[in-house]
């Protein structure tokens, strides 16, 4: 369909529309011809159409008209990379290696800046620090280590007698880090490094744990098949949330705290309520699902799974909005930078991709 039938079309909904469809004649033409096919591609699929949608069709164009591809094959290492995230300033990311290392590369140049050496075995998750000073990894060899982003050398360990530390997360205002190790939920003092919480109640191992944006809630998904809900100053367990078949991979706060979203190995994406506990809504069909979570407006989901596939998701209308590839292997982590505009992804065959 051209974009000039398009409008034509939209004038047969009101006379009243004239003005907004001039808005979107001219903001059309900004965009290639194959944006203007994405846009209506999404359009028609979208059921129930209704007239306040054209109002906001600004916002439209620019989560609509986004296309992801392949930017940049950043390295290929020999040993598989278990996680990557970026730096908040989206200028880095950080890498966590099964070869006990963990890299700094800078995203613009294409070059890796240090190569942290420390841990004994392998490292599970590593990330950036609110300020983007320091590095937070943790390890098989059931350490958490604090590294500085400029000069690349260890700034503290915790360790006690955790056993493998799986992952971690800073709080909002960098003052702790929260971990997941076996069934316990560690709480730590970044200043001083001592352990200053445990939070239990899972019946088997954390897979994952996150702070709320406000920083008064910590959420845990666990092999369980449960997401707990924890108080920070308490550490009692406020909600549990269950519905997954199979174990939980990851369970992450949206940007305003109000939702969950949620990945499993029984195939499923699901999108809870904080304060009612429900499932909002259930995204099938995506088999071998390893990690999900918010773009930072909200409104858009992204995952990736062991089919070698990233898939964007509306939020609101609980539909795929867009699929790409490009491994070899499994994708294992996925993040989206703080501005929205790049994602970053890893794999079992080594490579990090940079989306864009």
């Amino acid at each position: 369909m051209k974009t000039n039938e398009t409008t034509e079309t939209l004038h047969q909904f009101s006379p009243e529309l004239n003005g907004t469809i001039n808005k979107i004649e001219n903001t059309a033409s900004l965009l290639s011809k194959r944006d203007v096919t994405f846009v209506i591609k999404n359009w028609l699929r979208i059921s129930e159409i209704k007239l306040g949608w054209i109002y906001d069709f600004d916002k439209m164009i620019f989560k609509y008209a986004k296309y992801f591809q392949l930017l940049k094959v950043l390295c290929k290492y020999s040993n598989a990379i278990k996680s990557v995230k970026f730096s908040p300033d989206c200028c880095k990311i950080v890498l966590a290696s099964e070869n006990n290392l963990v890299y700094i590369w800078e995203i613009k140049s294409e070059k890796q800046v240090h190569c942290l050496k420390g841990h004994l075995s392998k490292v599970n998750f590593a990330e950036f620090s609110p300020d983007g000073h320091r590095v937070a990894s943790c390890s098989q060899d059931g350490t958490i280590r604090l590294w500085d982003v400029e000069t690349g050398k260890q700034l503290m360990k915790f360790e006690g007698d955790f056993g493998a530390i799986w992952h971690i997360n800073f709080s909002p205002d960098g003052k702790y880090i929260v971990s997941s190790q076996d069934k316990i939920i560690g709480l730590f003092d970044v200043h001083s490094g001592k352990l200053i919480q445990t939070l239990i109640g899972h019946s088997s191992g954390v897979c994952s744990v996150q702070f709320s944006p406000d920083g008064q809630m910590i959420a845990s998904s666990s092999k369980d098949k449960t997401i707990g809900l924890w108080d920070v100053r308490s550490g009692k367990r406020l909600k549990r949330l269950k519905g997954h078949s199979n174990l939980v991979r990851r369970a992450k706060f949206s940007p305003n705290g109000q939702f969950i979203v949620s990945c499993s190995s029984d195939s499923t994406i699901r999108i809870w309520s904080v304060k009612t506990k429900q499932v909002l809504k259930i995204l099938r069909g995506y088999a071998g699902v390893k990690d999900v979570g918010y773009f930072p407006d909200g409104e858009t989901i992204v995952s990736c799974s062991s089919y070698d596939t990233i898939r964007l998701w509306d939020v609101k209308l609980g539909q795929e909005m867009q699929s790409f590839t490009g491994y070899m292997g499994w994708t294992l982590r996925v993040d989206v930078s703080s501005d929205g505009h790049t994602i970053a992804s890893c794999s079992d065959d080594n490579t990090i991709k940079i989306w864009g």
